[in-house]
């Protein structure tokens, strides 16, 4: 896999966290909502970073920035096992399939070149 640019990872998470948020307020637990707004506030702190750089360096590779971002990924394989339990609309879920495999994959390559 190609790295992707700054610019593209910032697309990527913005989609995710957008999902997140309809998960978010369509879950109808406690737990749920707890483990969803736990995935959002990481997402959160790393989009920050991102959004400090300067636009002129969004061409650049991305690089993982804060430290919650490199912990998120065993908190995503286990909403992506219990998704169809967790996220209720058939639209969030099956969206949340295809742009969680993308934020995955380029945080797992991140691991890899560590």
């Amino acid at each position: 896999m190609t790295v992707p640019s700054v610019a593209d990872t910032l697309r990527e998470y913005l989609s995710l966290l957008e999902l997140l948020d309809d998960a978010y307020w369509e879950a109808s637990t406690i737990q749920h909502k707890d483990m969803l707004y736990d995935i959002i506030s990481i997402f959160h702190q790393e989009v920050s970073e991102l959004n400090k750089l300067s636009v002129l360096d969004h061409h650049y590779p991305y690089e993982v920035i804060t430290e919650g971002i490199r912990r998120v990924i065993p908190k995503l394989h286990q909403l992506e096992e219990r998704q169809d339990e967790v996220i209720q609309r058939t639209q969030t879920v099956t969206d949340f399939k295809e742009v969680q495999s993308s934020v995955l994959a380029i945080l797992e390559a991140q691991l890899d070149d560590v």
